[in-house]
């Protein structure tokens, strides 16, 4: 087990250009796929606000309102392999965005700092700190949430994409926290009108993420859905910190 270097990851550049393209239209800096700093805010926007709250709102207003499609037909391999390797760094997706989200982490020797072996999270969930020690017992502790969860989509418009578009979007970084363990049980396959952080600080960087996603891979929301995202967006005057 040893302290690793920072490690330069082919998603790194794919989830920042995603990233960027969002961002002319939609939320900001809280797309990004790379680490977060520690607020939120976008520089030079007047009156204080996040710009990302205001422009996650514009892009909330063009996303599609409909009703659930059946969830017949759903199941996880709809989505591809749990945790591939789509971007051929070498390293699954779960280690990814393990090492993205912790810090002080440790990797298994000889697997090129892809096994995360140890870390600490600052769970945006929860805004509690939680260590991370991998093994059969302790590593549900953190997971990795689909912000936008996989059922969701399957309701919401995945139906209708490719395998290789409902894998890349199991894989995608822009849609991957790693968070507490039993706050990621206790939210499901929920939407943003039935579950939303604990930390009402990540609120709203949580909901603009949400869109960010449903947006690029053009999925709808429903009216409850889409009245409390509004609802949580309308809050986001001021700076709004731990984001991720």
């Amino acid at each position: 087990m040893h302290q690793a270097p920072p490690r330069r990851r082919n998603w790194f550049a794919a989830g920042a250009l995603a990233a960027v393209i969002l961002a002319t239209t939609a939320c900001g800096g809280v797309v990004s796929a790379t680490r977060q700093p520690s607020s939120d805010t976008v520089p030079g926007v007047a009156g204080n606000a996040p710009g990302y709250a205001v422009k996650a709102a514009d892009l909330l207003a063009t996303l599609p309102v409909k009703g659930r499609a059946p969830k017949t037909g759903y199941n996880r391999e709809e989505f591809g392999p749990a945790w591939s390797d789509t971007d051929h760094n070498g390293c699954d997706t779960r280690n990814d965005i393990l090492a993205r989200d912790l810090k002080a982490t440790t990797f298994k020797p000889g697997t090129k700092n892809c096994i995360v072996l140890t870390g600490s999270l600052a769970d945006p969930y929860t805004a509690t700190t939680i260590a991370f020690t991998r093994g059969s017992k302790t590593s549900s502790a953190v997971q990795i949430d689909h912000v936008v969860a996989l059922s969701d989509a399957w309701q919401k418009g995945a139906q209708r994409l490719s395998k290789a578009q409902r894998t890349a979007f199991a894989n995608d970084p822009l849609n991957l926290l790693a968070a507490s363990g039993p706050a990621n049980q206790q939210k499901s396959d929920g939407d943003a009108a039935t579950w939303l952080p604990s930390s009402k600080a990540y609120r709203c960087p949580y909901v603009a993420r949400q869109i960010s996603v449903k947006a690029k891979y053009k999925l709808w929301v429903t009216q409850g859905e889409r009245t409390a995202m509004a609802a949580v967006l309308a809050q986001c005057g001021g700076t709004v910190a731990g984001g991720k």
